[in-house]
Order: C-alpha cells, then structure tokens, then sequence
C-alpha cells in the first residue's frame, strides 16, 4: 500500500500559459508541469520529458495494437491533456483496425489541440481510410489556406483533392487539381520527377472522361498517361490493367488480351499500388485478382 501512496495524483496544474490549440509561434517547450505526489513534495516536468517518458521509452516499445500502446499513452495525456501528439498516436491503431469512428473521435483532438499541425493527417486519414470524401476535401482545403501548397505522405494537397473530386465522379475538378500538381512539379523539377501515381490518376480521370463523353481524344491522352506512368514503374499491374480498359474502348482486343495477361502476371507477383498504408487500405482504383480474371474470361470468349 505504500507504494502506491507514490502514484501520481490525476489533477495536474499547468503553470504556464501556453495555447496548444493555435497556430501561433508560442513556444510549446517552454512549458513546464506540476505533479503533485501523495507523500512527497511536488515535482516539476517539462513537455519533452513527458513525451520521451510516455512515446519513446513507453508506447513505441510495445506494438501499435497493444495495450501496453494504449495505457502508455493515455498516462502521458492524463498530464498534459491538450498534447495533440499524444491525441495523435492514440488514434492511430485504432484506424489501421478499421475502428475508424473510435479513432477519429482521438484524432479530432489532435486537431483542435494543434490544427496547424494535424489538420492536413485527418484529411489524408478521411481520405484513404475512412473514404469520406466530402468531409475529406474540407479538411485539405483548409490545410491549403493554413499550411499553403504542403504536402502530406509523400504526396501533395492537390494530389488528394482530385483524388476526393474523381471518387465523387467530379471528374473535370479532379482532373484540375490533379494537372495543377503535375504541372507545379514539371515547372519547379522537370516533368521526370512527376510521381507515378499522379500520371495512373490523371489516366483514370481522363479514361473515366473519354467515357462520359465517348470522346477517342481523351482516351487516348489517357493511354498516354498510363503509359508514362509504367514507364515510371514498369511493373504496375493497376496501370496495365486500366490502359487495357482504354485499348478495348478503342477496339484494340488483342493488345489488351496481352496486356491484360501481363497485368495478372504482376499482380500475382504482388506489384501493385506500393503506397505504405496500401498494407492497411486498398486505394482508388487498385485493382483485384478478380477483377483481372473477370476480363481476361470475357474477352477470351
């Protein structure tokens, strides 16, 4: 019983005057902590202590998945309660369990603790996790006006707006934004440095388009567009298999019955979208062994 007496009390008195929730240069580290403890005087602790205490020498040495993960993280919030970080890795197993509602009730308190630096992470999440792409498209405007031209998970703002506008079938926005970052990256770096999956997009927008407005024209800039994009990445089964849709759209069977082959003989070899949480989520368009099957049967009749 009496090393318990040493437990920390749950109230903690923050003396100083930090805002987590602003945008504002205030300087977070400065603030320092009083933790009361039964039977001895109080102690003092800064914010990098509790973060190294509860993150780096607790949390991040169990799995994400564990409770030892959980029980971690929420000894550190019970100290600094408005930590977005400690928001933040709270929230993240939850997603890649598919508990999304759960997590993002965790992350909605990252974001209004330190908007600046989450809001721009729940957008990606609603995007590619959650598959709400209205809600999506709020936060990555707002992460536009906030943060500029940034970038979230190796890829732009702009990239996952027109990817939110093409999974809502706005298919001329989509392709809009999606131009903007190709066209920002060909100016600023040259027109190789332009990101595979931004060309497989803007070849999915265009096919989709020559779709809606039987249009040979944009087919064909959509083969093109797939084309640059296994050029990029020679293997890529999802580029293969749509240009093989845009080969049969114009009449070309036999060069897609090939293709369409080549496509499954890559994706049986596990060459597809390899985008790190592909591991946990499936993307926009990626396609499926079935699905490959499906055509391959029907245009081998």
């Amino acid at each position: 019983m009496k090393s318990l007496k040493k437990i920390l009390v749950i109230y903690i008195a923050c003396l100083c005057n930090c805002s987590y929730g602003q945008t504002s240069n205030t300087n977070k580290d400065s603030c320092r902590y009083l933790l009361p403890v039964v039977g001895k005087d109080s102690i003092y602790v800064d914010r990098d202590s509790v973060l190294n205490r509860f993150l780096t020498y607790g949390a991040w040495k169990y799995p994400l998945n564990s409770i030892h993960w959980q029980n971690y993280i929420d000894s550190g919030i019970a100290i600094i309660h408005n930590e977005s970080r400690f928001w933040h890795q709270k929230s993240m197993p939850f997603f890649k369990s598919l508990k999304y509602e759960i997590g993002l009730s965790y992350l909605d308190s990252a974001v209004k603790y330190d908007t600046r630096k989450w809001i721009d992470y729940r957008a990606f999440i609603k995007c590619i996790f959650i598959k709400n792409y209205k809600d999506a498209l709020v936060d990555f405007k707002l992460s536009k006006k906030i943060n500029g031209d940034g970038s979230i998970m190796d890829h732009s703002y702009n990239f996952y707006i027109g990817l939110c506008y093409l999974q809502l079938n706005q298919f001329d926005t989509a392709l809009y934004y999606l131009n903007l970052q190709a066209n920002k990256v060909t100016q600023e770096r040259g027109a190789g440095w332009v990101h595979y999956l931004d060309r497989f997009y803007m070849g999915i927008t265009n096919y989709e388009l020559a779709l809606h407005h039987s249009s040979l024209e944009e087919m064909k800039i959509a083969i093109q567009c797939f084309d640059t994009a296994i050029k990029i990445y020679s293997k890529f089964s999802d580029a293969k298999f749509y240009k093989s849709l845009a080969l049969i759209a114009i009449g070309k069977y036999e060069e897609a019955e090939l293709l369409l082959k080549e496509a499954k003989e890559d994706l049986l070899n596990h060459f597809t979208i390899n985008e790190d949480n592909v591991l946990y989520e499936r993307y926009p368009y990626q396609i499926s062994l079935n699905l490959v099957d499906t055509y391959l049967n029907w245009i081998g009749k």
